[in-house]
């Protein structure tokens, strides 16, 4: 007799293996923990194999979690496909990579090469704030941001998965005092303005994080300034402001600046990619795997001994470097086989 297994189960079982974390897995299938542990075990009841060792501090997949995991993921994928088809969703995909040369474009261009039947599309529109309203309103599908700092009803409508801890930096003029170092000790900024998109609607979540970031350190956060689009722009309103602007390592050169990481602490941004909640479509599994591919491989989610990150964004980003490297290797090998 033919048994059929209830995808909710895999996919309980997927997210399970893939966060080593049942309250994390709970959480990115918005279920209770109990709801979430319950179906592991009619999953467990049904093949007839125990999935996951669990302790008190871990979780550990057992040979036939590891053995079946390949097989589960091309079920949940063959299903997702079917109701992508049914639901029109072989339409483009529509990411915003906030700016072009940096973390996010990496991420999207190994999905590219991961799903190449997909289509792609990209935008460069900066700031989470907005894009998260958009993708609510199901204008855009994916961007990448900080999470911890949108508002709590713009998250409930949002799921997420970390991408990136990015080490900040500063971008100075050619000839400030501070750009013949090679890094920028925080403290040295104390008496500065630096610009952190404050004005900027869409960017709240990162006028927010420099807020924290400066705060009793003797910095100001810069008041609003003209939205530059452009490099020339860019470069015409630096040199007639000439104030510091508050960036990542892997932020673009610009024209008359010089980018100089900061140190003691070196502060980081957490980068996380954003979708809408319940959207299914190839092009998104493609992205979370590149995602933690390259998280993975390239140890992004790893802190940097004295480094400086809000506790909310802790909360947010916490995802243990041996949990985060064993997905990372269960996806590749799921992809090889």
């Amino acid at each position: 007799m033919t048994r059929d297994l209830d995808p909710r189960l895999l996919r309980a079982f997927v997210a399970v293996a893939e966060e080593l974390h049942f309250t994390r897995a709970a959480a990115r299938l918005y279920v209770a923990q109990q709801a979430l542990s319950r179906d592991i075990r009619r999953l467990e009841r049904e093949l007839g194999v125990e999935l996951f060792v669990r302790t008190t501090r871990q979780v550990t997949p057992t040979a036939d979690a590891e053995r079946l995991l390949p097989y589960a993921r091309r079920l949940l994928l063959a299903q997702d496909e079917l109701l992508a088809a049914a639901a029109g969703t072989g339409r483009p995909l529509l990411v915003d990579l906030n700016s072009a040369g940096m973390t996010s474009g990496r991420v999207l261009a190994l999905a590219r090469e991961l799903a190449p039947e997909c289509e792609l599309m990209a935008r460069y529109e900066s700031g989470l704030t907005g894009a998260a309203a958009e993708i609510a309103a199901g204008r855009l599908d994916v961007s990448f941001g900080r999470v911890a700092g949108l508002a709590p009803a713009a998250r409930a409508a949002l799921a997420h998965q970390p991408v990136r801890l990015e080490p900040m930096a500063v971008l100075l003029p050619e000839d400030h005092p501070l750009a013949a170092r090679e890094s920028v000790p925080l403290d040295a900024l104390a008496g500065e303005s630096v610009y952190a998109g404050a004005g900027n609607p869409r960017t709240r979540e990162w006028t927010d994080l420099a807020g924290l970031l400066f705060e009793g350190r003797g910095i100001a956060v810069a008041p609003p300034a003209p939205m530059a689009v452009g490099a020339e722009e860019f470069r015409r309103v630096m040199a007639k402001s000439r104030t510091p602007v508050l960036a990542v390592v892997d932020f673009p050169a610009m024209p008359g600046t010089v980018r100089r990481p900061i140190t003691a602490p070196v502060p980081l941004s957490p980068l996380s990619m954003v979708w809408r909640a319940g959207l299914r479509h190839p092009g998104l599994d493609a992205l979370r795997t590149a995602a933690a591919r390259l998280a993975a491989e390239e140890g992004w989610l790893r802190r940097i001994p004295g480094d400086w990150l809000p506790d909310q964004d802790t909360a947010v980003m916490r995802a243990p470097e041996r949990a985060g490297a064993r997905a990372g290797a269960l996806t590749t090998r799921a992809s090889a086989e």
